[in-house]
């Protein structure tokens, strides 16, 4: 049956269930008699030779052949399954009722044939130790699958020059199973719903452009020679003219005009959208790979009987005490990311007052900018290092709540994880958008940490250009920075793991120490590719007010991300072992999260950062239209003006200090503020109570468009629900014609 499609088996339920079944439509690899490798060292001590001698005695007592095979330095034992273990199988699974269970129409896919190869393998133990214990202990040098027939991937799939070419999912599921055809399908649908995401975010962004020079605001911050602005460090203090802002100021009004509050919408709706389609992408595609009725709890227990005849099913148990001590262990771990902003608030403080001091012209001038792009650097590194440590810390929460399954283990080990490094990423994010100055005091009473250090504005621009600048230095670093690492340090491990070669006079030891060289994976792989992208997904999608390009950015990096997986996964990397899966898991339930939150913060952005709300209030409130239109008039006109608070410079309690004090008698900020008692105006109040209106509106509104677009967008496609329901159908109508052939047969009479 070499090359060709396999028979069709279906189990018969015994309810209206759908049926558990496995159609192999993949081509079978050659002869291949080897299913998995163990490598142990050579010069081993005699204890662990006794110990793996006696896991492989152990395996052969299951049903398992093994074949070892010297090296100069290492020992590799080939493993194989006999083929009783795969009619079991079978039989438990595979098999319909009415069929012995020695019959078996269909080879095992490769895929399946190694799952259940690495299950039992997994579950084997010596000494009392199992086999990941036992590589540990180093008993074990590695452990893999081999890769065997990748050649058809490597051509069409994992290759530079096929970055814009379809990928071949029904190939990936063959050679790596579903869970990695499921993530690459998945991967490449979201690369596609990018394109109109990334087209509306640079047409917003452009948009500006037009605007450029003929905002009414950019115009009055550009010829406002005669307004001084208040200073804004302890060192080197003195007031700066609010046209020395000009640039910056025409800069911010690229992403924060009127069309930003419409792109948010947008994307509020395109998330929606976006994952109701790939549910019905994910329908199509696991009714085409005969799944839909794929039970993994029974298969979960059928490989446990294969493993041990006498193994005792699990239960379900939750413990409230393990809960609730897991519950304060993780609050303790979000309150150490919270930390871990306030740490980056300091530096940002500490930075400031050294760039102010600083012998360096620029960095004199450009105190606030030279702050946020270290910021953000700082903040990089740290995302960098804590995501190492919330993983450890994930995994010993989800290993002390004891998961009863491998897929119980990752679901509860994906909600910590994610929670970990959503803080993480987007702590500093939150603190510029809706923290950074807006507990500074004012001019004469400024809020200073540790009484020393002057906490830090925003930019005389806006805060909108300090979220920006953070957004694009830590994403741009994500796609590129990140991305060179990823490929460059498996590639350069590789060469160097490559680096005695693999002569050898066996053609089989070769191809073993072929695989040996490449670098190794583990359980989590999949799932690091998998957080990676619901990171990116979060800055795609929060905060994308604040930077409509990052749905462009993310489209770009998504495009080399998929064949750089793909190349690692087929060129780099040691086979992954293959997982069955019907579906993504526990990251649908993240994506929509990610979709609730983004709401959340792009309302709160156009609120209380962008100057969006106060600049509609002035329109029709305060400004030269409030009683109507008036021609050649601009409604924004004398907008900056209002917009800025008087300090008098007679109450600084050392004014003397400040350079250029002789001449001006007020400076202005940034703030609604009396300029007597430096006391909230009556403008604060109103734009308050606005904001708070415009937030609970803004998000009913995109709440709702993304319910309605979720109703109007079924999750499974009638045709998938009219196939189901098809088969269903039909395998009651020959339920019942063997029921009538059963009662008119003579046989059937009773005694």
């Amino acid at each position: 049956m070499q090359g060709e499609d396999s028979v069709q088996i279906l189990v018969e339920p015994e309810n209206d269930s759908l049926p558990l079944m496995e159609i192999n439509t993949c081509k079978t690899e050659a002869s291949e008699p080897w299913d998995y490798v163990l490598v142990v060292n050579r010069h081993t001590d005699r204890e662990r030779r006794n110990i793996y001698l006696q896991f492989l005695e152990n395996l052969k007592g299951k049903g398992f052949q093994y074949e070892v095979k010297d090296d100069q330095k290492k020992v590799f034992c080939g493993i194989r399954a006999e083929s009783w273990i795969f009619d079991l199988y079978c039989t438990l699974l595979l098999e319909p009722e009415d069929q012995a269970p020695t019959q078996r129409l269909t080879p095992i896919p490769p895929t399946t044939r190694i799952r259940i190869v690495h299950f039992v393998l997994k579950n084997t133990t010596a000494a009392g130790d199992t086999l990941g214990d036992l590589v540990k202990k180093g008993v074990f040098e590695a452990k893999f699958p081999l890769h065997k027939g990748e050649g058809d991937l490597k051509t069409k799939w994992a290759r530079w020059r096929n970055m814009f070419q379809k990928q071949p999912i029904d190939d990936i599921r063959c050679y790596f199973g579903e869970k990695v055809a499921l993530y690459f399908a998945w991967l490449g649908w979201y690369t596609y719903m990018l394109v109109p995401a990334a087209l509306f975010g640079l047409i917003t962004f452009l948009s500006g452009f037009s605007l450029f020079n003929a905002s009414q605001i950019s115009k009055e911050i550009c010829e406002a020679h005669d307004i001084f602005m208040c200073p804004r460090g302890d060192h080197s203090r003195r007031y700066q003219r609010l046209s020395d802002t000009c640039t910056f100021a025409k800069l911010t009004h690229l992403f924060d005009n009127e069309g930003t509050v419409v792109f948010a919408i947008f994307m509020a709706l395109w998330a929606t959208v976006f994952l109701e389609i790939w549910k019905r992408q994910r329908a199509k595609v696991v009714l085409h790979w005969d799944l839909y009725g794929w039970d993994e709890d029974q298969e979960e227990m059928a490989l446990q009987l294969i493993n041990d005849p006498h193994y005792k099913l699990q239960r379900h148990e939750h413990s409230y005490l393990r809960s609730t001590i897991i519950l304060i262990l993780s609050l303790f771990m979000i309150c150490f990311m919270i930390g871990m902003a306030h740490i980056l608030v300091v530096y940002r403080v500490l930075a400031a007052a050294l760039f102010s001091s600083s012998a360096l012209p620029f960095l004199e001038e450009q105190v606030t900018t030279a702050v946020v792009v270290t910021g953000a650097l700082v903040h990089y590194v740290t995302i960098t290092i804590m995501t190492m440590a919330n993983k450890r810390v994930a995994l010993k929460l989800c290993d002390f709540e004891k998961p009863r399954t491998l897929s119980e283990q990752e679901s509860k080990f994906t909600i910590k994880f994610f929670t970990l490094q959503f803080f993480a990423h987007f702590s500093s994010l939150i603190y510029i958008a809706f923290i950074l100055g807006r507990i500074n005091g004012h001019p004469g009473k400024s809020v200073r940490l540790a009484g020393l250090w002057k906490l830090e504005e925003c930019h005389l621009s806006g805060c909108m250009m300090d979220l920006f600048l953070q957004m694009a230095i830590i994403m741009g670093l994500k796609q590129t920075l990140s991305n060179c690492i990823e490929y460059l340090k498996p590639w350069l491990a590789h060469k160097c793991r490559s680096m005695p070669g693999c002569e050898s006079s066996d053609p089989e030891l070769r191809d073993w120490k072929h695989n040996y060289y490449l670098n190794p994976v583990h359980t989590f792989s999949l799932f690091d590719e998998f957080m990676e992208m619901m990171m990116q997904y979060g800055f795609t999608t929060i905060f994308v007010a604040a930077f409509p390009l990052a749905p462009l950015l993310a489209l770009f990096s998504n495009l080399v991300q998929i064949r750089l997986d793909a190349i690692k996964m087929v060129r780099l990397q040691r086979r992954l072992v293959p997982r069955k899966a019907k579906d993504i898991g526990t990251w649908l339930q993240v994506l929509k999260t990610i979709g609730v939150l983004a709401v959340i913060a792009n309302g709160m952005v156009i609120a209380f950062t962008s100057e969006f709300i106060p600049r509609v209030v002035y329109k029709y409130r305060y400004g030269p239209c409030r009683e109507g239109a008036h021609p050649g008039v601009d409604c924004l006109t004398g907008y900056v003006n209002h917009s800025l608070s008087v300090f008098y410079t007679k109450d600084f309690n050392d004014s003397v200090k400040i350079k250029g004090s002789e001449h001006i008698t007020e400076c202005r900020y940034r703030d609604y503020r009396n300029a007597q008692d430096h006391n909230f105006s009556e403008q604060f109040w109103v734009l308050l109570a606005i904001r708070l209106a415009f937030l609970i509106l803004f998000e009913h509104v995109a709440l709702c468009i993304k319910l309605v677009a979720a109703w109007f967008v079924p999750d499974v496609p009638q045709k998938v629900k009219n196939t189901v329901l098809v088969e269903k159908y039909q395998r009651l109508r020959d339920k019942y014609q063997r029921f009538q052939k059963m009662c008119s047969s003579p046989k059937s009479t009773t005694v």
